[in-house]
């Protein structure tokens, strides 16, 4: 395994309220939950995880061109801003190591506005519909990739 490296976790909107908001959709883990996941994994594979999460549009694209200076990966769950944020799918075309777009639920089963996603096609690939795990298999892909 190589030496550890930064990985960015960026989550859009009301991902700050996992664990209250509709439990049944995205489940009763709390963010604070997803942070501890998150980091403990991400220890276990070499990373330092730094996982954010914002109701700022321009605060998502920040983080994202932070990203693509420091060549750091991004595991992006962009919440709401999936569907329509033209600026944060450029913001993230603009990525200079592998950004993985996940989501807790899988947003092909549920509304019809859910089904497209901007950022999609400017991603490494998407993961979505496995909870909290999304982020964990986000995470080990990552860590394949670097390995590779």
């Amino acid at each position: 395994m190589s030496a550890v490296s930064r990985v960015f976790v960026l989550n859009g909107p009301n991902l700050g309220r996992l664990g209250s908001r509709e439990p049944d959709v995205y489940g009763a883990t709390s963010y604070a939950g997803l942070v501890q996941a998150c980091q403990e994994l991400g220890k276990e594979l070499g990373f330092d995880v730094e996982v954010r999460e914002t109701n700022d549009e321009g605060e998502l694209i920040r983080w994202l061109h932070e990203a693509a200076d420091g060549s750091i990966p991004v595991v992006l769950n962009p919440g709401a801003f999936t569907h329509y944020s033209y600026g944060m799918r450029d913001a993230a075309a603009q990525r200079t190591a592998p950004l993985i777009e996940v989501h807790i639920s899988n947003p092909y089963t549920r509304e019809e506005f859910r089904h497209t996603s901007v950022v999609a096609a400017v991603a490494s690939g998407t993961i979505a519909g496995f909870g909290i795990g999304s982020y964990l298999l986000a995470l080990r892909a990552l860590a394949e990739e670097r390995d590779a």
